[in-house]
């Protein structure tokens, strides 16, 4: 009786003519062996897929010819319970296709047991996969043991399985996993252009590997689909485990190439136009001044940007060395380092870069111009605040800050200055309290979006939000609150909202005195260069004359801290030159004695008066009702424009912040930074 069946299944077929093509990277496999493999394992390979294919095409046609059909659909063999058809056509016994079957098979398998353990002695030499590293071990003849006795573990464990029906879908997936990576690398490195990708071969092209590469993926989903998931994510997590831990030898990958051309294409899509206002988000500068040890002189900075950023966007930390290059490039490699580790220690995602020019100012000033790349630049600039500049007699130690608020003014980019850095959170902090946004003037809505991004991190998170308003006695300040509140509801922000009404009165005697000690001042550092104890002797004796007419004693504190002497200013004589010295000291006390004469004569200017009424009566507000506020955010007035009033300029902003710790000025690029909609 003839047993057919006219059905028959897909992995019947694959079962039948899969093994002709194992053997396809025998070739590579043992690459390290061949005396030219770039001219061996194409001819060899190819040869080998032809005259496999022609055995089993003439294999078919023969046995078309030689057996019935009906026979020929018996599949199992159950007509002749159970034997081979060739086994009934071979001459001159049967027994001749059993030996040539398990010869066959043993030659296969002894072709993987010598092929995988030096493939696998090869990967772990590489280190491209760390944990493997000791099997990279030969023995004094070059034979790879350990290698070989884990491959034997795992042919044995197949062996202890019993089941071809199960082993069969495992060893396919990964056979076609194999070659389905091949020519997905192929294609890439085609595609990328790639300058080290010269194949030999002439008749290659980019559509035969990724038409490889969905023939493997329809097999193997065609095969078992749940199997083909389970090879698909393991391939992945080694994959993530070499990016991971990195391997000892970078061959370069495909990845990395596919990555540099998306960034390519996003760049120049960044270019085609400003992004939206509902997409903008602060892209950081960060100009940082570093310490006589190359480090940052205020971490914070970093540290707040960290808070800001929360990991998202671009960060850009710059610092710049005033020299020669030739002479300071090894301090700049230092110094970028030194900024390199901070940022990794602050969670910083973001670039590095240090700058050596014989001018502090114009390097800040090309940084703020050409930082970034393309569309992918900064548009917010993180600077902090000149300390110590009224003890120093160098007038660069607030032009430069003066300097950098206009350059960034012209790039039209938003500015924000941090006052009493020192006393930020630090990223381990988790602080409680009030963000306090003083809204003087609209700056695009900047101000109300930096305390919603800040509370987005962990350390202001648990922070309320008030938002003041300033009004005049003539306004309607309770349609200004109510007309805000509807802003923020709109704006989807949760914050307390208060209108301060402030009265215009008569402008106070500490006023008019604190505008003609700020004249003074800069009246004598304008037209005497002296040394650093002759200024403070000056304005020592400005300050026991306003005292002694009755000045407050806010004032006198303030003042007696205006300068300090310092040792190194201290002059050392020796007992040769006492006479000199002598005649010089009563030389200069003539001098400063006229110079304070003239100086007592100036009455302060009435525009001055009014800035520093206006700064005085702002500031006893802001004090009142944010003196405990975690972080007090308010506008940066816009520097004067001539130099003449830099120093009044700086005057205001102390006076503006006296009497707050942590402080954060903001100054707006002009345009929308914040819209209603989502």
């Amino acid at each position: 009786m003839v047993v057919a069946t006219m059905t028959t299944s897909f992995m019947v077929l694959v079962g039948i003519f899969f093994p002709s093509v194992t053997g396809i990277m025998a070739g590579s496999n043992r690459s390290g062996d061949l005396a030219d493999a770039s001219k061996s394992i194409p001819v060899g390979t190819i040869a080998a897929i032809l005259t496999t294919s022609f055995v089993y095409l003439t294999s078919v046609i023969l046995f078309g010819g030689a057996v019935d059909r009906r026979l020929l659909l018996d599949k199992y063999g159950a007509s002749l319970d159970g034997g081979l058809i060739v086994a009934q056509l071979c001459w001159p016994h049967p027994m001749v296709i059993v030996v040539g079957s398990f010869l066959s098979t043993l030659g296969a398998g002894l072709q993987s047991l010598t092929g995988a353990p030096r493939l696998l002695q090869a990967i772990a030499q590489d280190g491209i996969i760390p944990f493997l590293a000791p099997f990279g071990v030969s023995t004094a003849r070059g034979e790879p043991a350990r290698a070989l006795l884990l491959t034997v573990c795992i042919s044995e464990l197949g062996i202890l399985i019993a089941s071809l029906d199960y082993i069969a879908p495992i060893l396919t997936m990964f056979f076609l996993m194999c070659y389905g990576f091949v020519n997905l690398a192929c294609a890439l490195q085609t595609l990328l252009h790639t300058p080290n990708w010269r194949p030999r071969f002439r008749f290659y092209h980019w559509s035969l590997s990724f038409l490889g590469l969905s023939l493997c993926i329809a097999v193997m989903f065609m095969s078992s689909w749940y199997y083909a998931i389970v090879a698909m994510a393991l391939a992945v997590i080694i994959y993530k485990y070499i990016e991971y831990r990195g391997a000892e030898k970078e061959w370069g990958d495909g990845i990395r190439g596919l990555a540099l051309s998306a960034a390519r294409y996003s760049l120049l899509r960044l270019e085609e136009g400003p992004p939206h206002t509902k997409n903008w988000r602060p892209q950081i500068l960060i100009l940082c001044k570093l310490n006589d040890e190359l480090h940052p002189k205020h971490r914070g900075m970093i540290t707040f940007a960290s808070q800001l950023k929360a990991g998202k966007g671009l960060t850009l930390i710059a610092s710049v060395l005033e020299g020669e290059h030739h002479k300071m490039i090894g301090e700049a490699q230092a110094a970028k380092q030194s900024l390199m580790k901070i940022a990794k220690e602050e969670k910083v995602k973001g670039f590095v870069d240090v700058v050596i020019a014989g001018h502090v100012t114009d390097a800040i000033k090309y940084i703020v111009q050409s930082a970034g790349l393309g569309g992918l630049r900064h548009n917010t600039v993180i600077l902090g605040w000149p300390y110590g500049w009224r003890q120093s007699t160098d007038a660069r130690n607030f032009s430069v800050f003066i300097d950098t608020i206009r350059a960034v003014s012209t790039n039209q980019d938003a500015l924000l200055v941090l006052k009493g850095i020192d006393k930020y959170p630090c990223g381990s902090d988790k602080v409680n309290g009030n963000i306090d946004i003083w809204w003087i003037v609209h700056d695009g809505g900047l101000l109300m979006l930096l305390p919603f991004l800040l509370k987005q991190h962990k350390v202001w998170k648990n922070c309320k939000m008030r938002i003041f308003t300033v009004a005049q006695m003539e306004d309607n300040s309770i349609q200004m609150k109510k007309d805000l509140k509807t802003f923020l509801y709109h704006l989807r922000i949760d914050a307390e909202v208060e209108v301060v009404e402030m009265v215009d009165g008569d402008i106070s005697a500490y006023t008019y005195e604190r505008t003609l000690m700020m004249e003074q001042r800069n009246e004598m550092l304008k037209e005497m260069r002296l040394t650093r104890t002759e200024s403070q002797r000056l304005v020592q004796n400005i300050v026991d004359h306003h005292h002694e007419i009755g000045s407050t004693t806010h004032i006198r504190k303030r003042l007696d801290t205006v300068q300090e002497d310092t040792p190194e200013d201290r002059p050392v004589a020796n007992n040769v030159d006492k006479k000199k010295s002598s005649r010089k000291n009563d030389k200069n006390k003539s001098d400063s004695t006229e110079s304070f004469s003239n100086l007592l004569k100036i009455k302060p200017d009435v525009m001055n008066v009014r800035r520093m009424h206006t700064a005085v009566k702002l500031n006893e507000v802001i004090v009142n009702k944010s003196h405990d506020a975690q972080l007090v955010i308010l506008n940066l007035p816009g520097p004067p424009k001539h130099t003449a009033g830099e120093q009044n300029y700086m005057e205001f902003l102390e006076v503006l912040t006296e009497g707050l710790e942590t402080v954060l000025m903001v100054r707006g690029s002009g345009r929308e930074v914040i819209t209603i909609y989502s």
